[in-house]
């Protein structure tokens, strides 16, 4: 693929960085037109998505030095240039979650119906920013002999050079891009606050959890050879999403007959 989109001297845009930036950008575009139809403030969603943006990039390439230490150890000073590649979702999803809560809590903002919101912009975020991956090379499939198998040539990609793969960061594209259109769809049907973000946790941590399966890079291993670092955060946040999903659900229930 094309790891640098374009290089003039000194002067180097890579595709990743930029790709991964268009995500965020038209996440919070999005965010921010839904607000006003939901009853929020569309310049507090404005700044809650900046804090997102910032502390998600920290985490997704914080969790990512962890995993690849060893790299990391000899060429710290690479730590900093996430543009090139290198981020682990879960490690954006926790850290943001983290400042999301108390952004809201400070500017007391509904809990539930802002994450309902903020839902499918990070699912736009992972679609187009997963195709930044394809491009640096990184999060690259194992080796194999499908027809829709890729090959990179280019000798700064991240992935392995002339072996074909498969190409699992189309995979996590597209199943962004499903599960996003799940979500538009339970929106225009939601019963209670909740709903969209807890259906979210449900639907990405079963589709990653496969996909996992499909990644030949060095990602870590929560049980040697058999769960990957991201799989076992998986479990947890499928666990998690079901218990308060139907949690949720009940108290909307107990609150309904009771009206």
């Amino acid at each position: 693929m094309h790891p640098i989109l374009f290089e003039f001297g000194f002067i180097k845009i890579f595709t990743y960085g930029l790709l991964v930036a268009t995500g965020f950008l038209a996440a919070i575009i999005f965010a921010s037109s839904r607000a006003e139809k939901e009853g929020l403030d569309s310049q507090k969603i404005l700044d809650l998505c900046f804090y997102i943006m910032l502390s998600a990039l920290i985490g997704a390439r914080f969790l990512y030095v962890i995993v690849e230490y060893k790299y990391f150890l000899t060429n710290p000073i690479e730590i900093f240039k996430f543009w090139k590649g290198g981020l682990v979702f879960y490690g954006g999803l926790i850290v943001g979650v983290i400042t999301a809560f108390l952004y809201l809590k400070k500017h007391q903002m509904p809990l539930w119906k802002t994450a309902d919101l903020l839902a499918p912009s990070i699912l736009i975020g992972q679609c187009l920013g997963r195709w930044g991956c394809l491009f640096a090379g990184c999060c690259y499939g194992i080796k194999t002999d499908v027809s829709w198998a890729i090959t990179f040539t280019n000798p700064l990609s991240l992935a392995p050079i002339g072996i074909s793969l498969h190409p699992t960061q189309i995979y996590l594209s597209l199943n962004a891009a499903f599960i996003f259109i799940v979500l538009i769809w339970l929106s225009k049907r939601k019963k209670f606050d909740g709903q969209i973000i807890w259906s979210y946790g449900i639907l990405y941590s079963m589709g990653r959890f496969l996909i996992e399966y499909f990644r030949g890079d060095d990602r870590g291993f929560a049980v040697e050879e058999f769960l990957s670092t991201s799989q076992f955060v998986g479990i947890l946040i499928f666990v998690l999403s079901v218990l308060m999903f139907f949690k949720l659900f009940r108290n909307n229930l107990i609150k309904n007959r009771a009206t």
